[in-house]
């Protein structure tokens, strides 16, 4: 049971991972790469405030703009400077491995003595008291960790929903979708670009720096791969929702995150090497990508085989 609680944490903080993708990917049609680099910075910043003393909420606002000037800088190199947008993110990936190693001083950062969000969850509840679902038993601390993350992630989805129903939100939307369009509106293209990545990677960062203070250390290679699991995030939550109405994409998204995270946790359970993870990750990022056509196919061969025209 602790596995499954731990892998559902993971999976709800991974969630604002997918989000910041979902922005990038689906919203702005952009190919970002950043994620992997943006991540670890969000990680990065948190822990190295953490550890000077800063306030647990203040540390990761801070990561979260650090994570949102790294989107601002990949954007600013692919729509005024013209650089191919995949190339700009890896750029910007590339010199955030250096900034983040400057950031901590080193390549691995503790927190187990420090204050963090998460342990402020915990103080909400006694240290040995349990919960019973039918035959588990979940420390209540576990619980508060969870019902204090599903808030603040529950609060992130509804402030995004209601930012892309405003003007501006519209406009970032319908940049995306026809950029000839937005621009002959008297839209700027570019500068709705740079505010999108930056509001993906400042997402992406929010990410890193919960996951830095709900795993206890922040690591410089943390990032790596980040981007894949935000991918399939995206690409098996709009699987279960079947929608691109931007309140289920979403929903979406989260859901993704957690189911992939999960996937991943009974894959361990049963017994994988954990040197093969990032192997089943791209075969389940791949299972993603196809089985969502593949299950179309078969729908529309039962479709006109049942069809009274056909016979």
């Amino acid at each position: 049971m602790s596995l499954l609680v731990g892998s559902f944490t993971m999976g709800l903080i991974l969630s604002l991972l997918a989000l910041g993708v979902l922005v990038s990917f689906r919203i702005l049609a952009f190919r970002d790469l950043t994620v992997d680099g943006s991540i670890a910075l969000g990680g990065a910043v948190a822990a190295t405030l953490l550890v000077a003393g800063w306030n647990p909420w203040l540390a990761t606002a801070a990561a979260c703009l650090a994570g949102a000037l790294a989107g601002t800088v990949t954007g600013v190199l692919a729509t005024r400077f013209q650089i191919n947008g995949l190339l700009a993110g890896i750029l910007v990936m590339t010199a955030l491995y250096s900034v983040n190693l400057r950031v901590m001083g080193k390549s691995n950062l503790p927190l187990m003595k420090e204050q963090t969000i998460i342990t402020m969850a915990q103080r909400f509840a006694a240290s040995d008291a349990r919960w019973s679902f039918s035959r588990w038993e979940v420390p209540v601390q576990d619980v508060a960790i969870v019902a204090m993350i599903s808030l603040l992630i529950g609060l992130v989805a509804v402030t995004m929903y209601a930012f892309f129903r405003t003007n501006l939100g519209l406009a970032m939307r319908a940049s995306g979708d026809n950029e000839q369009m937005i621009r002959a509106l008297g839209v700027e293209v570019g500068w709705m670009t740079t505010f999108g990545l930056a509001l993906s990677n400042g997402l992406v960062a929010l990410a890193g720096a919960l996951l830095v203070q709900y795993q206890g250390f922040a690591d410089v290679q943390m990032g790596i791969g980040m981007v894949v699991w935000g991918f399939a995030s995206v690409i098996i939550g709009e699987s279960l929702v079947g929608s691109r109405q931007i309140g289920l994409l979403l929903v979406g998204a989260v859901m993704g995150s957690i189911l992939f995270r999960l996937l991943v946790a009974i894959a361990l359970r049963w017994g994988l090497n954990p040197n093969d993870l990032k192997l089943v990750t791209a075969l389940f990022v791949f299972a993603a990508l196809v089985l969502p056509g593949a299950i179309a196919i078969v729908r529309k061969h039962f479709a006109q085989r049942s069809s009274p025209l056909a016979s």
